[in-house]
Formats: C-alpha cells, structure tokens, sequence
C-alpha cells in the first residue's frame, strides 16, 4: 500500500513535465512569426505597386517591365495594361508580388483563374 501514493505521485510529475513540453512547443509556434515581405522605405520604389498610385499613362512602361521576361508578351501586354488601367497599379518585378496591389491581385476570369499576370 507504500507504494500507491508513490505511483500517484509519479504520474502526476509525468503529466506535469508533458504538459510543460507542449506548452513550450505551442509558445514557440505563437511566438515565432511567418516572414512578411520586405518593403523598401524608397518611395519611388514602391510608386505603382499600392494600388491607384498610377496614373493611366504610365501603365505602358510598368507593363512592359512587367511582361519583359515571358515567352507571351503580347496577351501579357494586353491583360496588364487592362489590369492597370481599372486598379492603377502594376505590381513589382516580372512576376509575382500581387499582394501590392489587391485590386489586381482579385481580379479573377470566369473560371477563377487569375485575370492579371
């Protein structure tokens, strides 16, 4: 009968430290934050990437920047410039970065497929 309050107190020290264990993994997991992007403090290099800072004429030059790098550039010239004509905004780079700018970043075709390239 010795030997019951000992077990008992065994199991609860092992359910004490697992509990401790997972406790510090949840903590780890909140604290650590997922990477965001980077976003320079330049304002001219961010000018044309948030959405409606463009004006209708500067389109031309940012969607050929933005269509230099694909083997399509004509349907990538002619959707870009549409894109940019109704948000105002053309995002950074040659792909990707759509977050800049949700107005093209949500644009969507008929089928759910990505209007703006």
């Amino acid at each position: 009968m010795a030997r019951t309050p000992s077990l008992v107190t065994l199991a609860l020290v092992m359910l004490l430290v697992l509990t401790g264990e997972n406790h510090a993994a949840i903590s780890r997991s909140i604290e650590a934050p997922s990477p965001q992007p980077q976003i320079s403090s330049n304002n001219q290099t961010m000018h044309g990437a948030t959405e409606g800072s463009l004006e209708p004429h500067e389109c031309g030059p940012r969607c050929s920047t933005r269509c230099s790098k694909t083997q399509y550039k004509k349907p990538c010239l002619f959707f870009c410039q549409k894109c940019c004509a109704k948000c105002l905004c053309v995002p950074p780079g040659t792909y990707g970065n759509k977050q800049f700018c949700p107005c093209y970043n949500n644009w969507k075709t008929k089928r759910g497929g990505p209007k703006c390239p």
